[in-house]
């Protein structure tokens, strides 16, 4: 028995070495850079440790204008992205022919590049010398002025931004609930038509329960990966994104690293970690919910 267990220690230490090297060391590095007050990048030293990083960082309006972006962003592309892929793959899971076809185009999205996509949709939005853009020329079909999503007011940079992540978003949660559907028992279904039960009764008592478990997943992991937006931010309004005032939390930690005001390791680190509590934090509520529901 201890033959066997030492045994599976062993297939499990290329895992474990690669976890400790690539992810808790580098956590472990970030709490000591978020404690080291005064810390200069040049000498690599500093005059005290203590909690100031985190009060710099929490009383610095660009930090504070990061969150806010990133809130916003959070609350309103993941229960629209979620709902509209639970909306496609309901279409998808209903037609027969042709729906790998549909399946494919949908699914694209997912597999081109984030950055060249962003430039797409800059194109689309952004107002030059020689044309307002193509979503504005449709604005001015339809009889209402020209608006300048780039560079305009903020309600309309978030507008193209949410916009934007919806549409990155939605493949990956389409395929996950396509899978999701395509995986409940047709009996279930067979049973409730002879019953006489509506399609909108088979839904919330058949569908929506078998699918719950997968609805959770994708709500949390979008929580997770809209706290992440970065490059497609960048993609869109280019790198001073505190000018713009679009910077995210994630931009924020890069710009005290590697930006203009860069080389304050401690400031990111400190950053790094508050992002890292909100993200536990709205995970742990997820689950909570998750768990009682269940």
């Amino acid at each position: 028995m201890k033959r066997n267990g030492l045994k599976g220690w062993l297939y499990l230490l290329p895992a474990i070495i690669f976890l400790g090297l690539f992810m808790v060391y580098p956590l472990i590095d970030v709490v000591i850079y978020s404690l080291e007050e005064g810390y200069n990048f040049a000498s690599s030293s500093y005059y005290g440790i203590g909690s100031y990083n985190f009060s710099y960082v929490l009383h610095d309006p660009y930090f504070m204008q990061a969150v806010k972006n990133t809130f916003v962003l959070v609350i309103i592309t993941v229960p629209i992205s979620t709902l509209l892929a639970l909306l496609v793959s309901l279409g998808l899971n209903s037609i027969r022919k042709l729906k790998e076809l549909f399946e494919t185009i949908y699914f694209l999205p997912y597999v081109t590049n984030t950055l060249a996509v962003g430039l797409v949709f800059m194109i689309l939005f952004k107002k030059t010398a020689y044309s307002d853009g193509l979503i504005n020329l449709l604005i001015n079909f339809l009889g209402f002025s020209s608006i300048d999503f780039i560079e305009g007011p903020y309600w309309a940079k978030m507008l193209v931004m949410s916009i934007y992540t919806i549409w990155v978003v939605l493949p990956f949660k389409i395929l996950i609930l396509t899978s999701a559907l395509a995986s409940v028992d047709q009996q279930y279904y067979r049973a409730a038509k002879i019953d006489g039960a509506s399609k909108f009764k088979i839904f919330t008592h058949i569908t929506l329960p078998m699918i719950a478990p997968m609805l959770f997943y994708l709500i949390i992991t979008g929580f997770i990966g809209a706290f992440k937006a970065y490059s497609d931010v960048v993609a869109i309004f280019g790198t001073n994104l505190n000018a713009a005032g679009m910077n995210t939390i994630v931009g924020y930690v890069y710009d005290m690293l590697y930006g203009a005001s860069g080389g304050y390791p401690s400031y990111a680190s400190a950053a790094a970690l508050v992002l890292f509590a909100i993200v536990l934090t709205i995970t742990c509520i997820n689950l909570l919910l998750t768990s009682r529901k269940a």
